[in-house]
């Protein structure tokens, strides 16, 4: 097949990279697939576009291939490529392969420095980050407010509040006119570290808040017990014409849970169809912890089994504690069954439900439970079939069939 003129090439690669920069990488990996089908010959432009697609799309398969593409084509060590490659694993969540071609490439750029350090900071090793900062000041790369923004991530994560305070100073000194994403990880980095005094006056200090700022405060308010607080500002939010996101919810549901406020979490709740945002499972999950708080134990075991979602541990086990605190002794058996279908080998569920027995004086069941647990040495074999298969035997049993 003969080579496809540069002119042909040069649009192929443009319409890549509009794709997976207009938000269409799906798209992006159809079209490089097709491309490569009619026998267009990719070079160092085509792969980054690519790359970031698989990023976008969790494409870890086409990643890998398009890493042995680079290789094929000799153009694995070029900057634009394995910086694009870099990003790929590193938002592919794979940290380790990142690393090792960060580690591998002959030369850094800013962008590329910035970008690993994001990383580290975005999959939850602030540890990790703010070691690999030390090489960035070492390396002498200029600190922008990407950077910063990493940085207060970090230390929000580990609670870092003095070193927080540090960049926030940092900050000051660098920025005339702080960007708004610097703002907003400000107030995300107090409201981590449990200072919300300052939160409030950084926040009070952005000049044009966004969604970001205000739910970053509402949700550190309602996640802290602070339910009045996270309640107004979700009000005052509202005056002012912000449209809430799905984070701005769950913050005010988490007050409505600490609150024990049913009818309002309920309204919320509900208020999320009204803005166009479809319920997660965490916010279920808050609605049914709040119901749980109330004593209102059968509803919210009715929310869950009705939710189109399947319920996670930490949901059900919040469910069997709410049980246990009101007495709830049929929906405490409906849970602890899902539950000990989930883990068979988690003693806890069987200890809980042979608790929930025992306070209800139902000291036989209880004792029938703990005799099951010995029989099956459930606390010694983390799941196995064998388990399962008793636990199933456990619960004919003891529905009497």
């Amino acid at each position: 097949m003969p080579p496809v003129p540069a002119t042909t090439l040069a649009s192929c690669n443009a319409l890549l990279a509009s794709l997976a920069r207009s938000g269409r990488p799906a798209q992006a990996l159809r079209t490089f697939r097709d491309l490569l089908a009619r026998g267009v010959q990719p070079d160092h432009f085509t792969l980054p576009p690519v790359r970031r697609s698989c990023a976008l799309t969790g494409a870890a398969g086409f990643a890998a291939s398009s890493h042995a593409l680079a290789v094929k084509l000799s153009a694995q060590d070029n900057l634009f490529v394995a910086s694009a490659l870099v990003l790929c694993y590193a938002g592919l969540s794979n940290l380790a392969d990142a690393r090792r071609m960060f580690d591998g490439m002959r030369e850094w750029d800013a962008v590329l420095w910035t970008s690993m350090l994001s990383a580290y900071a975005q999959r939850g090793e602030p540890d990790a980050a703010l070691r690999f900062f030390g090489g960035m000041v070492a390396a002498g790369m200029e600190l922008d407010a990407v950077v910063m923004v990493s940085l207060l991530l970090a230390c929000g994560q580990l609670g870092w509040r003095r070193h927080g305070r540090s960049v926030h100073a940092c900050c000051v000194r660098r920025f005339l006119g702080m960007p708004l994403s610097l703002g907003n990880a400000l107030v995300d980095m107090y409201v981590k570290c449990g200072d919300f005094a300052l939160a409030e006056r950084v926040f009070a200090g952005i000049p044009r808040r966004d969604v970001i700022s205000w739910s970053a405060l509402i949700l550190g308010h309602g996640l802290n017990g602070r339910s009045d607080v996270a309640l107004g500002l979700f009000d005052r939010m509202a005056t002012e014409g912000i449209q809430p996101n799905s984070v701005t919810f769950l913050g005010a549901l988490s007050a409505c849970a600490h609150s024990g406020m049913v009818d309002k979490a309920y309204a919320i709740f509900e208020g999320m169809k009204r803005w166009g945002i479809e319920p997660e499972l965490k916010h279920y999950s808050c609605m049914a912890d709040t119901l749980g708080r109330a004593g209102r134990v059968v509803e919210a075991v009715k929310m869950i089994e009705e939710m189109p979602f399947e319920p996670d541990e930490a949901m059900l086990g919040g469910a069997l504690a709410a049980c246990r605190v009101h007495g709830e002794m049929e929906a405490a058996e409906q849970v602890s069954k899902r539950l000990m279908d989930m883990s068979p080998g988690k003693s806890g569920y069987y200890m809980s439900l042979a608790n929930i027995y025992s306070d209800a004086g139902r000291y036989s069941d209880a004792e029938r439970i703990r005799d099951f647990m010995k029989e099956v040495k459930v606390s010694k074999l983390p799941g196995y079939s064998s388990v399962e298969l008793d636990v199933d035997r456990f619960h004919r049993t003891s529905n009497g069939v």
